[in-house]
């Protein structure tokens, strides 16, 4: 007699939903005084992505950025990460939110005075209550991941810009984040450092699981590392797309952009008389008609 129970699949054939993004921003917009520097910006970004913000001088990538990380507030819209609205976050949730963040700022930003290994048990210290000891095994655990334990005495004058950045890496994740952020780490390094960084960026995504925002302006880089790549232009997003789409796009600035081809900017005679002069006319004030005598 056939068997009549009801069958269930698997769990693995059980359709999955899709992970919510960890990071979520909704018509951010930022400025600097009267300046607005980014315009209704809306991104996410997925769970074991490398999510690459690009684009030229002056974009808003930096700005996007600090927004990203809490160390600005915006002047409008909203940015979640880890589910938490940090534009509207009371102080002490920030601080538990940031124990699960961590920043490589550009220019490694170390304590001249104070040795790597000390730099980099730094967030242990002012986050735990960990003993010294313990402390110092998890700073030399990081620092073996960055491939830098022979420099764990070392000031971070005696360090090479590589080296520097590494050590900034080692204390970023020292704390083990699920969020990790990299400002313009390949910036002032020579091709060969450059490479070994980006091959470092990709390991800490595969064998720690982290989420990963890079900021750069370095294509080859992009390229490289990137799952996704968002680009910006004049604080406005052009276009979130993986690499290959981002390379066949027809979008004349971002081709600008990939094939590094200058812009000739069209200049309002009056304007620019106005400027010279010093009554350039305020932000939002409509400009006086041509033709008035």
């Amino acid at each position: 007699m056939p068997d009549r129970r009801e069958t269930r699949p698997s769990e693995d054939a059980q359709p999955q939903a899709a992970a919510a993004p960890v990071i979520r921003v909704e018509t951010l917009q930022a400025h600097y005084g009267e300046r607005q520097v980014l315009h209704d910006v809306d991104l996410t970004v997925l769970p074991g992505e490398i999510m690459v913000i690009m684009g030229g001088s002056g974009s808003g990538k930096s700005t996007l950025l600090r927004h990203l990380v809490g160390l600005t507030r915006p002047t409008a819209g909203r940015v979640e990460l880890l589910g938490l609205d940090i534009t509207r976050a009371r102080a002490m949730e920030m601080m538990r939110l940031r124990r699960k963040l961590g920043v490589a700022f550009q220019g490694g930003a170390l304590f001249s005075s104070m040795t790597v290994l000390e730099n980099v048990m730094l967030p242990l210290q002012e986050h735990t209550q960990l003993d010294r000891k313990t402390m110092e095994i998890m700073a030399r655990l990081k620092l073996e991941v960055v491939n830098l334990a022979e420099a764990e005495a070392m000031m971070p004058a005696e360090l090479s810009g590589g080296m520097l950045k590494r050590a900034a890496v080692a204390r970023a994740i020292v704390m083990d984040p699920a969020l990790l952020f990299f400002d313009e780490p390949s910036a002032g390094l020579d091709p060969v450092v450059s490479a070994a960084l980006d091959d470092l960026i990709l390991k800490l995504r595969d064998a720690m699981n982290m989420t990963i925002v890079v900021v750069t302006h370095e294509l080859e880089s992009a390229f490289k590392i990137a799952d996704r790549i968002t680009v910006l232009d004049q604080g406005r997003i052009l276009m979130v797309d993986d690499v290959e789409a981002v390379r066949r796009s027809d979008n004349e600035r971002i081709q600008n952009l990939l094939n590094r081809r200058s812009e000739d900017k069209e200049v309002d005679a009056q304007s620019y008389l106005r400027r010279l002069t010093g009554e350039a006319d305020a932000p939002g004030q409509p400009k006086e008609d041509a033709g008035a005598t």
